[in-house]
């Protein structure tokens, strides 16, 4: 189990690899996040986090290419994780961490998780022995630590770690837009966690980008508290306030992001009581806007069969929601489907409903995304 030394060596800010830049032809920009790993490595953290299914492998590639290659095994910490919704039986979903390996040829995992558990993809980590295989390939030495991310009720989490008390930590979506969610119920799932005493991982600080450029009513109550101070800080400093998280994953996508939340948490210490009352302020605001809680994870648009970029999509409508845009919404909606399916073309099979950890009515907010953004 993780000790108590391991928990407080570890620098509260985590480098997500889920949203890592890219060239204009699509590439992974691979000298800018070799940049950006040099500047977070140099400032103090430590700790990186990536996935067998992101970016179709991608993403392991650029931790190999910008920090494994680059940098001593024993100055970083890695995370990746195992998907069993994307593996047709246990022997596939197993060959998932000799892939990653490969990818990334870090030649052990110091965090290892099972991806993205929830009802709907139980079954398939339960029936594959996927608990067992982790606990196995840690005693090879494969794995230093491992636990599961999750999206899913307060309960199912109770029953996980009531059932699996050997799990060393869980990863949670937590922030404060999902905090007082009946949907997300970041807090009642975060409560559950530290009553089982697991260290939590954060990820979603920013909700996909929402925290980082938040509605208008939102913004104008962080800058009156703090004119300096970001957006996307008060969201990252709100998570690693939280007793007993290990770490805050920010999926920064350039430079200048990185630096944000370098400046944000080097030396960080906690909120004060009026930074906590500031934060409730915006959450307030925040709630009283309609909006998609989408965070651009994408797991919807690999089966779509009419390959609808929703994630992008739902972009385009926030736009309109949120900002008020409705013309550049429609323009910008215009040239996000060209040569690629519309949100009336919607054939409601459900796979992306299915696959989104964020439980949202996908194809109800298709047609409602049809009925705003389509040409008048």
């Amino acid at each position: 189990m993780l000790t108590t030394q391991e928990i407080n060596g570890i620098a509260k800010l985590g480098f997500g690899l889920m949203r890592l830049p890219k060239r204009p032809d699509g590439t992974m920009d691979v000298e800018q996040i070799a940049a950006m790993t040099d500047l977070f490595l140099d400032s103090g953290f430590s700790y990186f986090d990536t996935a067998y299914v992101y970016d179709g492998g991608k993403s392991e590639e650029a931790a190999r290419d910008a920090l494994v290659r680059r940098h001593p095994r024993e100055r970083f910490l890695l995370a990746t994780k195992l998907n069993a919704r994307v593996a047709e039986d246990a022997a596939a979903a197993e060959r998932q961490l000799t892939t990653s390996l490969d990818r990334t040829e870090a030649g052990y995992f110091d965090f290892y998780l099972l991806h993205a558990i929830g009802k709907g993809n139980l079954p398939k980590y339960d029936g594959y022995g996927l608990w067992d295989f982790v606990a196995r390939m840690k005693d090879k030495g494969l794995i230093r630590h491992w636990g599961f991310s999750f999206h899913d009720s307060p309960e199912l989490l109770e029953q996980l770690l009531a059932a699996h008390p050997e799990a060393e930590f869980v990863q949670l979506q937590l922030n404060y837009a999902d905090w007082e969610d009946s949907r997300v119920a970041s807090r009642r799932c975060y409560e559950v966690a530290r009553a089982h005493g697991k260290p939590v991982v954060v990820m979603e600080p920013v909700k996909g980008g929402t925290l980082a450029n938040p509605p208008a009513r939102v913004r104008e109550v962080l800058s009156a508290a703090e004119p300096d101070a970001s957006p996307a800080s008060w969201a990252i400093r709100f998570a690693a306030s939280q007793p007993g998280v290990l770490t805050v994953l920010s999926g920064m996508s350039s430079l200048d992001q990185m630096r944000d939340n370098l400046r944000t948490m080097r030396g960080f210490a906690g909120l004060t009581a009026a930074q906590r009352e500031v934060i409730e302020r915006a959450r307030q605001a925040l709630v009283s806007v309609e909006s998609i809680g989408c965070t651009a994870c994408r797991y919807c648009v690999d089966g779509c069969p009419m390959g609808i970029p929703i994630p992008d999509i739902f972009r385009c409508m926030n736009q309109h929601l949120i900002f008020d845009e409705t013309a550049a919404a429609r323009e910008r909606y215009q040239h996000t489907v060209e040569g690629r399916g519309q949100a009336a073309d919607c054939v409601a099979c459900g796979q992306c409903e299915a696959a989104c950890p964020q439980q949202l009515p996908v194809i109800r907010l298709l047609k409602d995304c049809a009925a705003a953004l389509s040409p008048q």
